[in-house]
């Protein structure tokens, strides 16, 4: 049997591993003895955290992120092929590969003939159409919007357009530092009519997720977003 890629997935806020990961996550991350990381420091941090018993220096970490080149995936990914090593991957928050650099290790394991097993974590994403009430049947992701004002605005419009006309939900985020702004726009840009559900801090503490037409939204005080992980979808 060719050797096995795990799909990890990690807490959306600190200190919740034991809420929102089931026991095959950590017990793959209490016997792996490889792991493809996007930021080696963290990732060790989190294996300590729900694996004290390992000892970190016997593990191997690679860093594959947004910027590694396809050699450096294969490389990656050499270890699996050459030494029959099974490895995991270990994204920042939530689900390899969405929204994520785990994405092209993925591509990449399949090319190869390697065995590869999604496990059951967190998703923001999911968590945030779940809680919605937005059309759960058809939906898009859009990852970040244009930081520029003019492109961003026509961005909101036209996805917009797409909520109305499909009848198919939106969702995109944002840098946590300009969640604000984006925010303002959307109020600013958007039909009174359009919901807008705004999913922050998804099973953190201080979790907030509401759906309201933008009309409502514009009579209530912002939502304290800055610097906060947050979500944001629109539909009909």
């Amino acid at each position: 049997m060719p050797a096995t890629l795990y799909l990890l997935p990690t807490p959306l806020s600190e200190d919740t591993a034991p809420q929102v990961l089931p026991p095959q996550v950590l017990a793959a991350v209490g016997r792996l003895p490889y792991f493809l990381v996007e930021n080696a420091r963290t990732a060790r941090r989190f294996v300590k955290s729900v694996a004290p018993s390992r000892v970190i220096e016997e593990l191997r970490f690679t860093v594959i992120d947004k910027d590694s080149s396809d050699a450096e995936v294969r490389q990656a990914l050499e270890p699996l092929l050459k030494q029959g090593l099974d490895a995991g991957i270990l994204s920042e928050a939530g689900c390899p590969g969405i929204a994520d650099p785990g994405a092209a290790l993925v591509r990449e394991a399949h090319r190869l003939g390697l065995r590869v097993v999604p496990l059951v974590g967190p998703s923001s994403l999911l968590l945030a159409l779940m809680a919605s009430g937005l059309n759960g049947q058809q939906f898009a992701f859009h990852g970040y919007l244009p930081i520029e004002k003019a492109p961003r605005v026509a961005a909101i419009k036209t996805l917009e357009r797409e909520a109305l006309q499909r009848q198919q939900t939106q969702l995109f985020i944002e840098t946590p530092y300009r969640n604000g702004a984006l925010f303002a726009d959307l109020l600013a840009q958007l039909q009174p009519g359009t919901r807008l559900c705004v999913a922050a801090d998804v099973t953190g503490a201080g979790e907030f997720i509401r759906t309201l037409r933008v009309a409502d939204w514009r009579q209530l005080p912002a939502p304290e977003l800055h610097k906060i992980p947050t979500v944001f979808l629109i539909g009909s």
